[in-house]
C-alpha cells in the first residue's frame, strides 16, 4: 500500500469505454483534467523532444510553468504488438503513478530531479495507457551532448559523483544512459527518466548493472571518437564514482 501524502490529489475520470485517474501535485495544480496529457490540447504550446527516448514526449509551455509531457511507449520487439498499452495490475502499479511517486521520494531525499506535476492512466479492459507531466529543467544539456561537443572536457568526474549520490540513496535506475544525465550552465547535475526505477538497499550487483548500461550508452553514442577515448573518459567517471561511494556521499 502507498502511504498517504496530503500534497497529492486524485481525480477519477471516464473516457469512452475506459476509466482512469489523475494523480497530481495540489501545490502546483489547482485541478487536473485528461486533456492535459494530450499534445493536441496544447497545440502550438507543445513541441516534440528530439533527444533520446522513443518519441511521445513534448516540451509544453503550460500556465503552471514550463513542463515536459511524456506518454509511455514500449520499445523493442514488444512494441510491434502494442506500442503504448500495458497489462493492468492495479492503479498504484501503473507506470505513471509509480514514477510520479518515485520522483517525489527522490526529491524528499534532496536529490536533483525534476518535480513531477501530474500522472494519469486510462484503463480499458485488461490494459491501460499512461502519461506523466513534470517540471522542465531550463538551460540543461545531456551528458551525451556534452560528450559529443567537449569530449575529454565533458563533466566525467561530476557524472561519477552524481551517480554515486543516487546509488547511495538506493536508486536503481532502469535505463541509466547518457541522455538521462543532465548538467546546467553552472555545472549542477540532474537525473531524469525514472520509469521502472526502484528504491532498494544499495548492493553491488544492481549498481554495477547501472554503470555498465551507462558505459554501453557512451560507446554507442561516441560518434567519431574512438573506443579507447571513450573508455578513458569512462575510467575517469568510474574513479570519481568509486571515490564518492567509498566516502559515503
Amino acid at each position: 500500500m502507498v502511504a498517504f501524502d496530503a500534497t497529492e490529489a486524485l481525480t477519477p475520470y471516464r473516457e469512452g469505454r475506459g476509466y482512469g485517474a489523475i494523480l497530481f501535485d495540489r501545490q502546483r495544480l489547482r485541478q487536473a483534467e485528461p486533456a492535459l496529457f494530450s499534445a493536441a490540447y496544447w497545440a502550438e504550446r507543445a513541441r516534440p523532444v528530439d533527444e533520446g527516448g522513443r518519441g511521445g514526449a513534448w516540451f509544453v509551455d503550460a500556465p503552471f510553468g514550463a513542463s515536459v509531457l511524456r506518454q509511455y511507449r514500449r520499445g523493442g520487439l514488444v512494441a510491434k504488438l502494442s506500442r503504448d498499452r500495458y497489462l493492468w495490475s492495479g492503479a498504484d502499479r501503473t507506470r505513471s503513478f509509480a514514477e510520479f511517486r518515485l520522483m517525489r521520494a527522490l526529491i524528499a531525499r534532496k536529490l536533483p530531479v525534476p518535480r513531477p506535476l501530474a500522472a494519469c492512466y486510462l484503463r480499458q479492459g485488461l490494459r491501460y495507457r499512461a502519461a506523466i507531466l513534470m517540471e522542465r529543467l531550463e538551460g540543461v544539456r545531456s551528458l551525451a551532448d556534452r560528450a559529443h561537443v567537449a569530449g575529454r572536457g565533458a563533466p566525467w568526474e561530476e557524472t561519477g559523483r552524481l551517480v554515486a549520490r543516487f546509488h547511495r540513496a538506493g536508486l536503481d535506475h532502469a535505463d541509466l544512459n547518457a541522455h538521462n544525465i543532465l548538467f546546467d550552465g553552472n555545472g549542477r547535475g540532474w537525473m531524469i527518466d525514472f520509469d521502472r526505477g526502484l528504491l532498494r538497499i544499495p548492493a553491488t550487483r544492481w549498481r554495477e548493472r547501472n554503470l555498465k548500461r551507462l558505459h554501453r550508452s557512451l560507446l554507442k553514442l561516441r560518434g567519431e571518437r574512438s573506443v579507447d577515448e571513450v573508455n578513458k573518459d569512462y575510467a575517469r567517471l568510474r574513479r570519481a564514482y568509486d571515490l564518492a561511494w567509498n566516502r559515503g556521499y
